[in-house]
């Protein structure tokens, strides 16, 4: 049997071994990289040439999935739009979040209906929908299925606040407790 050339993974020397004796060393091996070893980039490339399928079905998909989640549940708007949108606009902030969160800390003026109720309560925002409605949670996770729900009632001018409660907070943004 012809050795295999081997270089240990916890020192730099080459060990000649046979392919019996790399399974018995207790050390793991690692195959010893010869100089004409293509690098990860180029081994990419040469992926991407060979299967452009394959590549370019990836990236419509990711494409469609990006945009598909952007669009869920309304235009993403930073605190600080939020702030200019209620000036400016009479916008008004729906907190999804359950009760005691929001009494442990809400935005000014906002309106709480937890997201696992907002099916049942939403007749209750019936008389802002001609207003902007910008839809809370703790860390923007359920703003959007609350936003999709929201527009599947009628609602046209919804928008999510981008990181949610805590990125409010991050930003040292006033809260009303209680």
């Amino acid at each position: 049997m012809c050795g295999i050339r081997l270089r240990s993974a916890h020192s730099n020397r080459n060990v000649s071994a046979s392919p019996l004796q790399a399974c018995i060393i207790r050390r793991p091996l690692i195959p010893y990289r010869q100089s004409g070893q293509k690098k990860y980039m180029e081994m990419l490339f040469e992926f991407v040439g060979n299967h452009p399928f394959l590549v370019s079905a990836f990236v419509i998909l990711l494409l469609l999935f990006i945009r598909n989640e952007a669009a869920r549940g309304g235009e993403s708007v930073s605190p600080q739009e939020l702030v200019n949108l209620v000036n400016k606009e009479a916008a008004l902030v729906l907190d999804v979040r359950e009760i005691k969160e929001f009494a442990d800390g809400h935005i000014v003026k906002s309106v709480n209906i937890p997201h696992g109720a907002l099916a049942q309560r939403i007749t209750e925002l019936n008389k802002h929908k001609d207003k902007p409605l910008i839809v809370a949670c703790k860390m923007g996770q359920h703003s959007g299925a609350a936003g999709t729900l929201l527009r599947k009632a009628g609602f046209q001018n919804v928008k999510r606040l981008k990181g949610g409660i805590g990125e409010w907070r991050s930003q040292n943004l006033p809260v009303v407790k209680g």
